[in-house]
C-alpha cells in the first residue's frame, strides 16, 4: 500500500487527464472527474450487479456519449467519472504503481463514456 496526499493523488489524477489526447479530451468538458475515499452504498444504484464492491477503483455515471441527444443535452447533471483514492493506493506499492492504476483506471472509465463494454475495454488493455 502507498500512502500519498489527497491533494498529490488529485495531482496524479490531473496529469493524466492532461496526457488524454485532445481529440477525446474535447468530449470530456462537461464530464466531472470525482476522487472520493472509497465506494459507498450510495452508489450500489449505478452497478451492473446492484452493489458496489468494496475494491471498486472507479465508476462511471452518466449516459454514454453515443446515446446522448445531439442537441438537448441530458436531464440530471453532467455525467460523472468517481475514482477510489483508498482501494487504488491499496493495490500499488511504488509511485509509478498508482500512476499507471489511476491511468489505467481513468481510462477505463472514460472507454464506458464513450461507449465501450467491458469486453472492448479489456482488448484494449483497459480491464
Amino acid at each position: 500500500m502507498i500512502t500519498i496526499s489527497n491533494a498529490e493523488f488529485d495531482q496524479l489524477v490531473d496529469n493524466v487527464l492532461q496526457q488524454v489526447p485532445d481529440e477525446y479530451r474535447q468530449y470530456l468538458e462537461n464530464v466531472v472527474v470525482e476522487v472520493h475515499d472509497r465506494p459507498s452504498r450510495a452508489l450500489d444504484a449505478y452497478v451492473e450487479d446492484d452493489e458496489a464492491p468494496e475494491d471498486l477503483l472507479g465508476l462511471y455515471i452518466g449516459v454514454p456519449l453515443e446515446d446522448k441527444l445531439p442537441t438537448l443535452g441530458e436531464p440530471g447533471g453532467p455525467d460523472r467519472i468517481l475514482l477510489f483514492r483508498e482501494n487504488l493506493c491499496a493495490m500499488c506499492t511504488t509511485r509509478a504503481e498508482l500512476i499507471d492504476e489511476i491511468r489505467v483506471t481513468l481510462l477505463h472509465e472514460i472507454g464506458h463514456f464513450f461507449g465501450m463494454d467491458e469486453d472492448q475495454l479489456d482488448e484494449l488493455g483497459y480491464g
